[in-house]
């Protein structure tokens, strides 16, 4: 009786369980926005910004996308708006001044599976990428904009950082 008991404990053991996917991963697309039209607080994307956010939605058409993440300034938001409008999802604000560490967190919880686009800047999406997968990341010049940081954790926990370029070739400084 001792043996049945213990055996159907573990088995209701083994159910409470959370199974883990080892094909699961999270896969986080960081970017920069895209070109803007001068150097004011909060201004629009220039027609090559337009472009480049063009080219970050087709790049990221076959990939399904859980949460697109832009800052509260105008020109991430429309850095992300045609990928937000090519998947149909909203676009999830977040303050520009975020510790970049307590953002990568609050990305880990909501997204342990599944893909996410975040827009930033110039000197916040390195620490974002470094935040999210346990690097060194190299700073990212003012003049860079098709920077594709793409870091992805495994259903253990192991990061992964891969660097592409998209769109046109980035100005030289």
């Amino acid at each position: 009786m001792r043996i049945a008991l213990l055996f159907a404990c573990t088995l209701l053991a083994g159910c409470a369980m959370p199974v883990r996917d080892a094909g699961q991963a999270a896969t986080f697309f960081i970017v920069r926005h895209a070109e803007k039209v001068d150097a004011s607080r909060d201004p629009d994307l220039s027609e090559s910004g337009r472009m480049r956010a063009q080219a970050l939605a087709t790049r990221l058409a076959d990939r399904d996308l859980a949460a697109i993440y832009a800052t509260e300034f105008k020109r991430t938001g429309q850095t992300a708006a045609p990928t937000a409008t090519e998947h149909g999802i909203a676009i999830t604000p977040y303050p520009a001044a975020r510790p970049a560490a307590e953002f990568a967190t609050q990305l880990k919880a909501a997204h342990p599976h599944g893909n996410a686009l975040i827009a930033g800047h110039s000197n916040t999406v390195p620490a974002i990428v470094a935040a999210l997968c346990a690097c060194d990341v190299a700073p990212m010049p003012d003049h860079e904009y098709d920077r594709l940081s793409i870091v992805t954790i495994d259903a253990d926990g192991h990061a992964r950082l891969t660097v592409e370029r998209y769109g046109a070739a980035s100005p030289a400084p």
